[in-house]
């Protein structure tokens, strides 16, 4: 691995964020060399919790302590011990880059659970709750950005709160995110400081799309495989510019405001027969982020090249989504579709964290028994 691409990387307006988190990524010293090397932020889901908490047993003594200290600590109370104490960790260890970018850098995200995505009122509860409870700067509650969702996003934005909306596949909704922010905004007495990004999907676009497209058949459809999740991202961040040049955008920026950044998520190919880095290469701009699973980034710093891309081609952009619509292909249903998956997928994988912890502390109480 080379030590300086993601130093060169940051030349483009672009920061890259880690997707991924675990303990012995924190405590071995392999996120500290990370950021040394150029990452600056990190983020993490139900998913990668459970990927880490069952792939290892770098948990195992901290939950033997915190059993021993209460031995009626349920798999929830357990959950939140953990996952606080990794991210707490976490923006500690990031903490330079925060410090060093003025707060638009340096952040780690923590989600509340998938299962009030369709409440806002809970949302807005449990987002409060982790605020409080990690007590960082550097932090930022992922919501997703369901309707409801966007309805907590405006109240915890008034209330300045670090906000990274998960879950955006069409640009539509990616605009009303961007609407719920700037109306957050409005209703906050001292906003400078605050930080957000909104997280749009990308390769979950390609794979659902491109079975569309084998169902189709024919050259058109075809020639728009492994293209649209591009062009769906290239379209939001033209969005994005033009909500950054507006009046309204203005008049936050003279208050100190940042703007919130585009940050393109899962941005590992699905497919074996797209370049690995597709989603890295051919989303590089200023004012945005990019959040690399492990194994990306990695490839990534193996051959990844550097050009400045989201700004290229972006009538070509708008040519490839009216020919899928011509092929009967409706986004707006698919990115529907992607939106009720995502929560499916991060409410199962919670799940299956708190079962993983049961299992645990029934393990583990038994082995302090005897």
């Amino acid at each position: 691995m080379t030590s300086n691409i993601l130093t060169l990387y940051s030349d483009y307006g672009q920061s890259v964020w880690l997707d991924y988190l675990d303990r012995e990524l924190l405590v071995n010293g392999g996120l500290a060399t990370l950021r040394d090397a150029g990452v600056r932020g990190v983020t993490t889901n139900p998913t990668i919790f459970e990927k880490a908490l069952t792939g290892s047993q770098a948990y195992d003594d901290t939950i033997r302590d915190l059993l021993q200290a209460d031995h009626q600590l349920d798999e929830q109370h357990l959950y939140e011990w953990l996952i606080v104490q990794d991210v707490q960790m976490a923006a500690d260890i990031m903490a330079p880059v925060y410090l060093s970018s003025d707060g638009r850098d340096g952040f780690v995200s923590l989600e509340v659970s998938p299962h009030i995505a369709y409440d806002s009122d809970a949302t807005v509860a449990a987002a409060r709750h982790l605020w409080r409870t990690v007590d960082r700067p550097n932090l930022m509650i992922k919501v997703p950005g369901t309707v409801p969702g966007l309805l907590a996003v405006e109240t915890l934005i008034a209330e300045g709160i670090n906000v990274n909306i998960t879950l955006l596949f069409s640009v539509p909704r990616y605009q009303a995110v961007i609407e719920a922010f700037l109306r957050g905004l409005q209703h906050n007495p001292n906003p400078a400081g605050l930080a957000s990004v909104a997280s749009f999907f990308i390769s979950r676009i390609d794979s659902k799309v491109d079975a569309a497209l084998d169902k189709v058949g024919g050259a058109e459809a075809e020639a728009l495989k492994g293209k649209i999740a591009i062009a769906n991202a290239k379209l939001a961040y033209q969005s994005f510019k033009s909500a950054l040049g507006s009046e309204r955008a203005a008049e936050q920026l003279q208050r100190g405001v940042s703007m919130q950044r585009p940050l393109w998520a899962s941005t590992s190919t699905k497919d074996p027969a797209y370049r690995d880095v597709l989603y890295i290469e051919q989303l590089i701009g200023p004012h945005t982020v990019n959040t690399l699973p492990a194994d990306t980034l990695d490839a990534f710093q193996a051959h990844g090249e550097l050009h400045a891309t989201l700004e290229e081609h972006v009538d070509q952009a708008k040519q490839q989504l009216q020919a899928l619509d011509r092929c009967g292909i409706n986004l707006a249903q698919i990115s529907e579709q992607l939106e009720q998956e995502g929560v499916a997928k991060f409410a199962h994988s919670y799940d299956a964290v708190l079962k993983a912890l049961q299992e645990k502390r029934f393990q583990l109480t038994r082995e302090y028994a005897t």
